[in-house]
């Protein structure tokens, strides 16, 4: 797995390249210190995954972040922070970030790497546990807008729940196909990336 560590911490950065590196699995391409650098090394080197601080001198992560899933929606961006901030915690999942861990919860990085270099997000439990209350927003929704039937609105709050794909099959009595083939469908009429997206954008909204 090739990845970027972005962290104005330089003593921070070059601890994380040894001890990552030591596990085998892990090459770092390249160390950057702000927003800036995070964007040209992503830019020229298209890492897996880009291991980046928020808080930073200059540009932010967060908004390096932004710049480059801009342009690269594929991007698999891992924050890794002291802060477990409010404000830090929702700008990272609706731009559509990987991951959010925080530094201190150490041995949990090679496998949060792990976890985005397959194609899913992860966040650290201190993080998980405030989402819900975060994003929830009473606000009433118009499914009909989005052209949303019954079935797909009843398939979005169970992937809010967390349900894989075969338990909601087996709760709604569909097959595995139809339910995936369901969320497809959610997911482009509502012009969002993944199941993350989809959940957030259920508490945000619905719930």
């Amino acid at each position: 797995m090739n990845i970027v560590i972005i962290d104005d911490d330089k003593l921070v950065a070059m601890s994380l390249k040894t001890i990552l590196e030591s596990t085998g699995s892990v090459n770092v391409l390249a160390i950057g210190s702000c927003g800036e650098e995070a964007i040209e090394l992503y830019t020229l080197l298209k890492p897996d995954v880009l291991l980046m601080d928020i808080r930073m001198n200059g540009m932010s992560g967060i908004e390096a972040g932004e710049k480059i899933l801009a342009g690269y929606p594929d991007a698999r961006i891992l924050y890794l922070t002291t802060f477990s901030d409010d404000e830090y915690i929702i700008k990272a999942v609706l731009m559509g970030a990987k991951g959010y861990i925080l530094k201190q919860d150490f041995e949990s990085i090679c496998p949060a790497l792990e976890t985005v270099m397959n194609g899913q997000t992860v966040f650290g439990s201190d993080v998980a546990s405030k989402l819900p209350e975060l994003l929830t927003n009473h606000s009433s929704f118009d499914f009909d807008h989005y052209g949303i039937v019954e079935k797909e609105q009843e398939i979005i709050e169970q992937v809010a729940k967390g349900l894989s794909n075969k338990e909601i099959a087996s709760l709604l009595y569909l097959s595995e196909g139809t339910v995936r083939n369901y969320i497809s469908t959610i997911l482009e009429k509502l012009s969002l990336r993944d199941r993350t997206q989809l959940a957030i954008f259920y508490y945000t909204n619905i719930q």
